[in-house]
C-alpha cells in the first residue's frame, strides 16, 4: 500500500530520516582526534581536510534535489543512507591525509544529499498533515547528535576501536533506515524547466535569511567555546558549556516548537525568534560574570530553534519556483552559512574583536526580523 495512506507512519519515518545524519555527524565528531593521530597531520592540514566535508555536502545538495524530483525521495534517501554507512567505517581506517580527504568528500556528499532530500520529504508530509511539524522534524537531527555522541563515547570508553564503533553506528543506521524506508515518499515531481536553477525572487530571499540564521548557529558551534575561554577566561574544560546550553535549549524548543508556530504563525515566529537570538548575542557578550551570560546561550537556542524549520516550510509552499528547486536552493544557501560563517566570524574578529563580530551577527538577526515585512510567499 502507498506510503501516503499511512500519514502517522510517514511522520515517524521522516523523523528517522532527520535522526540518521545527526547520528552520523556525531560519530564523525567523536572520531576526529583519532583520525588526526592516525594520519599524523597538523592542525592546519586537518583544517584543510575538514573542508572536504563541506565541499562534498554543497556539491551534492543540488544534485540530490534534482534526483529526488525525478526518482522520488525514497530512492535518493536510501542511496544516501548507504553512502553514509559505507563511508563512515572508511573514515576510521583511512591511513593518510589524501585518503581521509577523499572519504570525507564522499561522507559529506551523503550527508548533504540527505539533508536536502529529507527537507523535501518533510515539506510534503507537513503540508498533508495540515499542521506545523517542521520544528519537530528538525529536533530529531539534534537528538540523533546527542544519541550518537553519547553512544560512541560509551563504546570508545569501553575500549572498542574506532572501526568497531563506526561499524556499530552504520549497522544501527541501516536498521533504522530499513524500518523507515517503506514510508519515505516515493512519488516523482512533474515540472517544467530545469531541476537545478539559481534561486530567484522569494526563494533567494528565503535562502539569504537561512544563510544568516545558519551563520549564527555556526558561530555557536565553532566560536562559543573560544569566546568563553579567551574573553571570559573560562577554563578550557568548562568552555564547551556555552554550546551545550545552546544546543540543548534548541533541541527542547524544537520538540515543542510546532505548537508555538501554530499559535504565532510562521512569519511572526521568524520575527520573534530572530529578535530573541539577537538579544541572546547581546547578553552573552555584555553580561558578566560568565555564569550569568549563559542566559544568552539559552536565548539564542530559543530564538534560532524555529526559524530555519519555518523557512523550509515557506520554501516548500511558495509558487515562484518549483518545490524541489526551491527547497534545494534554501538548503544549499542555508548550509553555506554553517560552512562559511565561522571563517567570516574569524575575519571579523581579527579586525574588531570577537565581541564586535558577535554583535555584527546580532545586527544581521535584527535585519532578519525587520525584513520579514517584505517577505511575500
Amino acid at each position: 500500500m502507498a506510503a501516503a495512506s499511512h500519514p502517522r507512519a510517514q511522520q515517524y519515518a521522516t523523523r528517522a530520516a532527520f535522526f540518521i545524519p545527526g547520528f552520523a555527524a556525531a560519530i564523525w565528531a567523536v572520531l576526529v582526534p583519532y583520525a588526526k593521530a592516525r594520519t599524523g597531520v597538523d592542525d592546519g592540514t586537518l583544517g584543510l581536510i575538514l573542508l572536504c566535508l563541506g565541499a562534498g555536502s554543497l556539491t551534492a545538495m543540488p544534485v540530490a534535489g534534482a534526483l529526488a524530483a525525478r526518482f522520488g525521495s525514497r530512492r535518493v534517501m536510501v542511496a544516501t543512507t548507504a553512502i553514509i554507512c559505507i563511508s563512515l567505517p572508511l573514515l576510521a581506517v583511512a591511513p593518510n591525509a589524501w585518503l581521509l580527504g577523499a572519504c570525507l568528500l564522499l561522507f559529506g556528499a551523503g550527508m548533504g544529499a540527505m539533508d536536502c532530500v529529507m527537507n523535501m520529504q518533510a515539506v510534503v508530509v507537513e503540508r498533508e498533515s495540515g499542521r506545523a511539524m517542521m520544528s519537530g522534524f528538525h529536533a530529531f537531527f539534534s537528538i540523533g547528535g546527542f544519541v550518537g555522541a553519547a553512544l560512541m563515547t560509551a563504546l570508545l570508553s569501553a575500549h572498542a576501536g574506532p572501526l568497531a564503533v563506526c561499524l556499530a553506528g552504520s549497522a544501527a543506521m541501516v536498521l533504522l533506515a530499513a524500518m523507515a524506508a517503506a514510508y519515505w515518499r516515493g512519488e516523482t515531481l512533474q515540472q517544467d524547466g530545469p531541476m537545478i536553477a539559481w534561486p530567484k525572487g522569494v526563494v533567494l530571499f528565503l535562502g539569504v535569511l537561512a544563510f544568516i540564521v545558519f551563520l549564527a548557529e555556526g558561530a555557536m558551534l565553532d566560536w562559543s567555546a573560544v569566546f568563553l575561554a579567551d574573553v571570559r577566561d573560562v577554563t578550557p574544560s568548562m568552555a564547551g558549556l556555552g554550546y551545550g546550553v545552546f544546543a540543548l535549549t534548541m533541541t527542547v524548543t524544537r520538540l515543542f516548537g510546532d505548537a508555538v508556530v501554530e499559535r504565532l504563525g510562521r512569519m511572526r515566529a521568524i520575527v520573534v525568534g530572530a529578535l530573541l537570538a539577537a538579544v541572546g548575542f547581546g547578553v552573552l557578550t555584555w553580561v558578566t560574570p560568565w555564569q550569568a551570560s549563559l542566559l544568552g546561550y539559552v536565548l539564542l537556542g530559543l530564538g534560532c530553534a524555529n526559524i530555519v524549520p519555518a523557512l523550509f516550510s515557506l520554501a516548500g509552499n511558495q509558487t515562484r519556483m518549483p518545490e524541489a528547486v526551491a527547497v534545494t536552493a534554501v538548503t544549499t544557501l542555508g548550509y553555506s552559512g554553517v560552512l562559511a560563517g565561522p571563517a567570516l566570524i574569524g575575519f571579523a574578529a581579527h579586525g574588531v574583536g570577537l565581541v564586535g563580530a558577535f554583535m555584527g551577527v546580532a545586527g544581521l538577526l535584527v535585519g532578519v526580523a525587520v525584513s520579514v515585512r517584505w517577505l511575500r510567499v
